[in-house]
């Protein structure tokens, strides 16, 4: 039988991520857990061109080859990894749909939606004026 590194990594995350939900469940009870993993907003897909996606490679998991969830499912093909620094998003090619951010496990994310115009600002104030409007 012959496996890809990419698979067996991910089906590595899976059964750990199945087994921290089971100790959980455990202690918790089965609502709370359920609360905790279903994401508030599910995005639609469509093309928005008054957002681009941002990163915040400060905590991502792609800077030490962890995550790739963000890069695998970007329907423009807009996010590469920069091995030691995190991800780099080609704002020329991003559509602002949403789903790179969607997919993101972390908490705070480490990519999210900005408005274009004011992608310039994040960096200085962080993530409180994403999705506010643009």
């Amino acid at each position: 039988m012959s496996i890809t590194r990419k698979e067996f990594l991910r089906q590595g995350l899976i059964s750990l991520g199945k087994t921290a939900l089971d100790i959980a469940d455990t202690l918790k009870g089965r609502e709370s857990v359920e609360a905790a993993v279903v994401p508030e907003t599910v995005p639609s897909g469509e093309p928005r061109p008054d957002m681009v996606a941002a990163s915040f490679n400060e905590h991502c998991l792609a800077r030490w080859s962890g995550c790739f969830a963000c890069i695998e499912r970007c329907p423009s093909q807009a996010i590469t990894v920069v091995p030691g620094t995190g991800i780099r998003i080609a704002e020329m090619l991003c559509t602002g749909c949403g789903t790179c951010e969607y997919v993101c496990p972390l908490v705070p994310k480490a990519v999210a939606l900005a408005c274009r115009d004011k992608k310039q600002d994040l960096f200085d104030v962080g993530q409180d004026i994403l999705r506010t409007g643009c």
